[in-house]
């Protein structure tokens, strides 16, 4: 799974690949920071005698991050039974609006942001295929189809066969394939715009007409926040309860942003942002929308801007 010297600065840089395979593991960049900084802590945790016997400290830091987030997933399932409404992955802003809670942690790395790679495996959509896969599919999915690794090193993470790791990373394929290809990103961008614009003027009829019969709305408040526990299903109930989310929220502002690499929109009021908005686009036509509300999962997006779209 790569390989590095033993030098400092060769250790820090695998932490971007790290943070980029922790975050499609977890679906949070808070839980994938911690993870890579565990395996990090474990490494220097060693005995120098025992370092020096490892050939790859790359590799060696993949299996252990791997591990940490197989042993996190495990135990996520049973946490998120206990969330309040459903649970959606950490939306990601542009690198340009990321707000890091923390300030900048001791060793100085970048943000994670600036780190983790935007493309369609971190889309909303790939995320909550991901969602739906058994923790070792995952992994084995993840660190396969998305990162190119060997089973037979798989096999080292799983604590399985190199065989075992392919069928599940078969199955996990099988999930992936029923999600539909991305629409282009003009055509995904002129949407999301529409219904901006139909959203502000509280145009029922344009969103019913941008949205499609069958489309879907999830949101995510974690109990800390009002939404709704269940999706909202078809195109008029969606426009209907866009509305009058619209009429109870006067003051708020809608910008276009991109979410995890994506065209989307970000709600906020007097400069907080209060909801961010992913959109999966077919056919001209939204077909889901993902809200995330909960503000534990929109610290990163604290200095999101109008007027920089």
């Amino acid at each position: 799974m790569g390989t590095v010297g033993t030098s400092a600065e060769g250790l820090i840089g695998e932490r971007g690949q790290l943070i980029n395979v922790a975050y499609r593991l977890l679906g949070s960049v808070t839980e994938a920071e911690d993870a890579v900084q565990d395996a990090y802590a474990r490494w220097y945790g060693l005995p120098r005698s025992r370092q020096e016997e490892i050939l790859s400290p790359g590799a060696w830091l993949t299996t252990v991050t791997s591990r940490i987030c197989l042993d996190l997933l495990g135990s996520a399932r049973v946490r998120r039974e206990r969330y309040v409404g459903a649970w959606l992955p950490e939306p990601l802003p542009d690198r340009t609006e990321w707000a890091r809670a923390g300030g900048a942690d001791s060793a100085g790395a970048a943000d994670p942001a600036d780190q983790i790679v935007l493309d369609e495996s971190v889309s909303m959509a790939f995320l909550v295929v991901l969602e739906s896969m058994t923790p070792a599919e995952r992994v084995a999915f993840v660190l396969h189809d998305v990162f190119r690794y060997p089973f037979a090193e798989i096999a080292d993470v799983l604590g399985r066969t190199p065989a075992a790791c392919k069928q599940l990373a078969a199955s996990a394929r099988r999930r992936v394939s029923v999600a539909r290809a991305p629409a282009t990103a003009t055509g995904r961008a002129d949407v999301v715009r529409h219904v901006k614009e139909a959203w502000e003027t509280k145009d029922i009829a344009t969103l019913v007409g941008l949205l499609d019969p069958a489309a879907v709305m999830t949101a995510d408040g974690g109990g800390m926040v009002g939404s709704v526990l269940r999706p909202v299903e078809g195109g008029a109930r969606i426009a209907q309860y866009m509305v009058a989310i619209a009429d109870k929220a006067p003051g708020l502002e809608l910008l276009e942003r991109s979410v995890n690499g994506v065209p989307g929109l970000v709600a906020q009021r007097a400069g907080v942002v209060m909801t961010v908005a992913a959109f999966d686009v077919s056919d001209g036509r939204v077909t889901r929308i993902w809200a995330v509300r909960n503000p534990e999962k929109l610290r990163p997006w604290g200095r999101a801007r109008a007027g920089q779209p």
